[in-house]
């Protein structure tokens, strides 16, 4: 059984001197007339395994205690790191038979779950949602399930939910929480009908096994990054034509599967892919995405030993604490090293823009634009969302009127590697090591302030959180 834990978590530094000739100049045109997607309050999602202490790949053992069935769910780190709800696992290959090698076929014998989720029901545990099965959708992972058989399931799924829950606030019922398969996860919906399946669960872990030394380059490749966009645009395009009352999640994502990197998933570099998954799955409608794991394994958010964060837990939090629901379009010049997202900010108006540098050596040099009254020409080259279009041929001040003055700031959260070493365990925000206080709470996250009319310098191998707190956004504003 897996729980999620949908939580709420409580860049190089600057460099002394700026030399503008080492940086390569970007323009980013923000396109805040409207959104082009959406996420939820609980985006930012994790998860909790079974493996128990014995789980081993790669001559390694990562588990510890960190399983489901023997965590410490009173240690204070813990505690202070997260604040749950919680999402069940329900079995879905009992009463069934194995028809050939990796394939079960028959119904679903649902006693077992329905005691469970009466149980819950009688101790009032705040359950957000009940997932049916895992891994078992298109070829499966060990074993498969049809997409016929697997509906008609999730419709007694959702009528024993619909009987225990009555008239109070029902979970969600997930599902099929595998790998996606357009034909499998097509038919999943028609079979189910309208109004069954909440949500759609798939898992992401293209950066390849663990052990793969192959890692590292992957994440720093722009081209490979972006190639998990035909999943998210392919599933978000099947909801939309077979069942636009679900919605597309992520319920599992490691990065490198079978534990994870014990070389790179723990360290700063795995923010770049980690931030950058974010980033492309809010883009087409994701509306949860769940890290695997909290803790456990070499990919937790929390080390397995001693429960301090990972690198990769800061970055959780700084999104979750800055990047609003509603997700905007951007036009943007330049290297295709430099990634760029952009969201309503989450709680003082205008935008927040999240850049990430993959490139090793040069740095940028960004001018953050309005698309009010911006001409676009022939000329400079401004790619939309990779989709180019011909250059830019004058713009307006980044936030239009209310930046004229020239008094206008903006805060910048650059993350950075301890010593500029890529696979260090501990993250610099602007300079400044994040370790737990002597308290063991965690850090408090400041910014630095800048004047808006100043270009955003990104070093090599660096990551910039930027809040645009008086940007005229009109998507921003209703």
């Amino acid at each position: 059984m897996r729980l999620w834990s949908l939580f709420l978590l409580p860049l190089l530094c600057l460099p002394a001197r700026v030399r503008s000739d080492d940086y390569s100049d970007v323009t980013v045109i923000v396109r805040g007339s409207e959104t082009i997607a959406s996420t939820s309050d609980e985006f930012v999602c994790a998860t909790i395994d079974w493996w128990p202490p014995e789980k081993c790949n790669y001559d390694q053992c990562p588990w510890g205690r960190a399983s489901v069935l023997n965590l410490d769910l009173t240690n204070p780190l813990l505690a202070k790191a997260i604040q749950v709800q919680l999402l069940h696992l329900v079995s879905t290959l009992q009463g069934r038979q194995q028809t050939r090698k990796g394939v079960w076929g028959g119904p679903w014998n649902s006693s077992n779950a329905r005691e469970f989720i009466e149980y819950t029901v009688s101790k009032n545990y705040p359950i957000d949602s009940w997932e049916f099965g895992n891994e078992l959708s298109g070829s499966g992972i060990g074993a498969s399930v049809s997409a016929e058989q697997y509906g008609k399931d999730l419709v007694e799924l959702q009528t024993i939910i619909n009987e225990l829950y009555g008239d109070s606030s029902k979970p969600l019922v997930v599902a099929p929480g595998g790998f996606y398969d357009q034909k499998w996860f097509a038919q999943l919906l028609d079979v189910s009908g309208p109004n069954v399946l909440n949500a759609m669960t798939h898992h992401i872990y293209n950066l390849g096994a663990g052990n793969d030394p192959q890692v590292p380059n992957r994440i720093l490749n722009p081209q490979y990054l972006s190639r998990t966009s035909d999943t998210f645009r392919s599933l978000q395009l099947t909801i939309q034509r077979h069942g636009p009352w679900s919605a597309p999640w992520v319920g599992e994502s490691g990065g490198a599967y079978n534990s994870g990197s014990r070389l790179v998933s723990n360290t700063f570099l795995n923010s770049f892919w980690y931030l950058d998954q974010l980033g492309q799955s809010a883009k087409y409608d994701t509306k949860v995405y769940c890290r695997q794991t909290l803790i456990g394994g070499n990919y937790g958010l929390l080390d397995t030993d001693t429960f301090v964060p990972n690198p990769d837990y800061y970055s959780a939090l700084l999104w979750h604490r800055l990047m609003g629901t509603r997700v905007l379009s951007i036009d943007i010049s330049g290297s295709s090293y430099l990634r760029a997202y952009v969201h309503c900010a989450k709680q003082k108006g205008g935008v927040a823009l999240l850049l990430l540098n993959l490139h090793r050596t040069m740095g940028f040099m960004v001018s953050v634009r309005n698309d009010l009254n911006v001409n676009l020409a022939e000329g400079r080259g401004i790619r939309r969302d990779n989709a180019f279009v011909h250059g830019l041929k004058r713009t307006v001040s980044w936030v239009g009127s209310k930046a004229s003055d020239g008094f206008s700031k903006r805060e910048e959260y650059h993350l950075s590697a301890k010593d500029g070493n890529p696979f260090a365990r501990t993250m610099l925000l602007n300079g400044v090591p994040l370790e737990l206080t002597e308290d063991g709470d965690i850090p408090p996250l400041y910014p630095v302030e800048v004047s808006v009319n100043s270009p955003i310098y990104v070093a090599p191998l660096t990551i910039a959180f930027v809040v645009f707190p008086d940007f005229e956004a009109e998507a921003c504003g209703r």
